[in-house]
């Protein structure tokens, strides 16, 4: 009987004698970190780095900032377009994308240490709650913005927000005190910028990235042209750094007719994928000209090869940035995320996109430097022009296989117009806040002008402009004295254009900057 007992019981306490041993085992590996049991997996040198750093370094650390410096600098050998993207980053990066955001909709700008509001969006909830260009923002929920120009972020922050939460505004309109509460919500940032009538058969579009929505944008203004009688189409591209490739497919077919090839991806992991025209398109037979140039990238590249390649479209301008390699996002575990590249894209005739980055990151965004400051002197375009400027069979001769998208007709940029004090201006917002200045000060001189046209060719900046612009100029240790005639008078241009854009509209803005633009001149020409 006794030994019947021990039967039934002895392979119970075998089981709990080693349930047990197993749970002090797991308890135990902690004390002896590399040396686990039951593990024979061999740890690698990454992991054992981050473990000594974390137990033995002389010094306290950051370990997500050393996490993150790690993956960069990891990624920083494949390629240029391969990055990690912070967790904090990723929901700007995902609005990016989506083509919306949730805030109230208005732009905002420092001028003489106050904040303005310089733009409101188009059924934004500013524009609902009747904000105006030109309103001085004071505070912002009790907390002062005057003063903050070094702190955008910090600004930005206080205005966006969560969707259907409140925001108090306290602001100056024409020296009186106002309070504006308006409740947050998505607010669509167009990636069509300009849409109108060069002239009165050819129409003009502005694509400045490809969105989630940017397809649909298109068709839009692609529809209200048509009814306003056009004929003839300029695309322009440029500045345009592409975005989701399926947008610029989709607005591809509707340039090209039939079943043709647009682009086609094939990576190591990632199998040959085409895309093709799969709709008849809304313009398809009409005269279009493309604009390209240096910063016209990705998907933007895809639209142009397949443009080129069947011979569909006139491109004019100077070669594009040079990226064919396809990026796909994936989020990790703690919020943050990897756009890795994971295939290259080329055009309906196999010629790829990307130019080189053997010679490392710093090279090959210097690389785009340099062709703006040579005015592209490419030794395989040089003497490959003819009289009227143009390339020499661009989509088919192997010569110009090397990355990005060549022209079939080539403009330079002035590079008179183009010295370090001209480019200074320009990207320090002096030219913008002046433009503003002009509107804040003068805000009826809309009224001596009927139109954008009549504006361009009838204000001038006068003496005292310019000594208010050099005041303001000098501020940034910019001494405007050293402009040439050349540079003053691309700069007046861009003060105009901003003012326009303010008096007006961003259509009335490229009006301005469209008036003597060489690339515009050129494709008017052509489309003769």
């Amino acid at each position: 009987m006794q030994k019947n007992k021990l039967q039934i019981w002895l392979p119970v306490l075998l089981s709990l004698a080693m349930i047990a041993g197993m749970f002090i085992g797991f308890k135990m590996r902690d004390k002896f970190p590399g040396k686990f049991f039951f593990n024979n997996e061999k740890k690698n040198s990454i992991d054992e780095v981050m473990e000594l750093v974390n137990t033995k370094y002389v010094d306290e650390i950051d370990g997500t900032v050393l996490r993150d410096t790690a993956i960069s600098a990891m990624l920083g050998k494949l390629d240029p377009h391969s990055v990690y993207i912070p967790s904090e980053e990723m929901e700007i990066n995902k609005e990016e994308l989506q083509g919306n955001f949730y805030g109230i909709g208005i732009e905002f700008d420092y001028y003489n240490d106050t904040l303005f509001v310089v733009n409101i969006l188009k059924n934004s909830p500013a524009e609902k709650s009747r904000f105006q260009i030109g309103d001085k923002i004071i505070k912002a929920d009790g907390k002062n913005l005057v003063g903050k120009k070094d702190d955008i972020s910090y600004i930005k922050n206080i205005i966006r927000g969560k969707k259907e939460t409140r925001l108090s505004l306290e602001i100056v309109r024409n020296g009186q005190p106002l309070t504006l509460s308006v409740s947050r919500d998505i607010v669509s940032v167009s990636s069509v910028v300009s849409s109108y009538m060069i002239n009165p058969s050819t129409g003009y579009i502005r694509l400045d990235k490809f969105t989630q929505k940017t397809y649909r944008e298109f068709m839009m203004s692609l529809d209200s042209l048509k009814k306003l009688g056009m004929k003839k189409m300029i695309l322009d591209l440029r500045g345009n750094g592409g975005g989701i490739l399926d947008e610029a497919v989709d607005i591809a077919d509707e340039f090209i007719d039939g079943d043709k090839l647009i682009t086609y991806t094939v990576g190591k992991h990632s199998p040959k994928k085409e895309y093709r025209c799969k709709r008849a398109g809304q313009f398809e037979k009409e005269p279009l000209i493309v604009l390209a140039d240096e910063t016209s990238a990705s998907a933007s590249e895809v639209l142009l090869g397949a443009l080129q390649d069947w011979k569909r479209a006139v491109i004019v301008g100077r070669r594009s940035f040079g990226k064919g390699l396809v990026q796909d996002q994936f989020e990790l575990s703690d919020g943050s995320g990897l756009r890795l590249t994971v295939a290259r894209y080329f055009t309906p005739k196999g010629r790829s996109i990307q130019r080189s980055y053997a010679n490392g990151e710093k090279a090959y965004y210097e690389e785009i430097e340099n062709r703006i400051l040579n005015g592209e002197t490419d030794p395989r375009v040089k003497g490959k022009l003819d009289s009227s400027g143009k390339i020499a069979n661009p989509s088919g001769d192997t010569m110009y296989q090397h990355g990005g998208i060549l022209p079939d007709y080539y403009v330079p940029v002035d590079t008179t117009r183009f010295s370090l004090n001209a480019k200074k201006l320009i990207r320090n917002g002096v030219v913008r806040r002046y433009g503003f200045s002009l509107f804040a000060l003068s805000p009826s001189l809309k009224l001596n002008y009927p139109n954008t046209r009549s504006f361009a060719s009838g204000f001038r900046l006068n003496d005292k402009d310019f000594l208010n612009l050099q005041a303001l100029a000098s501020k940034d240790s910019v001494q405007l004295s050293k402009l040439t005639e050349a540079e003053k008078k691309y700069i007046e241009k861009y003060i105009k254009a901003n003012a326009a854009r303010y008096y007006w509209d961003d259509n009335a803005y490229f009006e301005m900057l469209n008036e003597d633009d060489s690339d515009i001149k050129k494709a008017l020409e052509l489309l003769k």
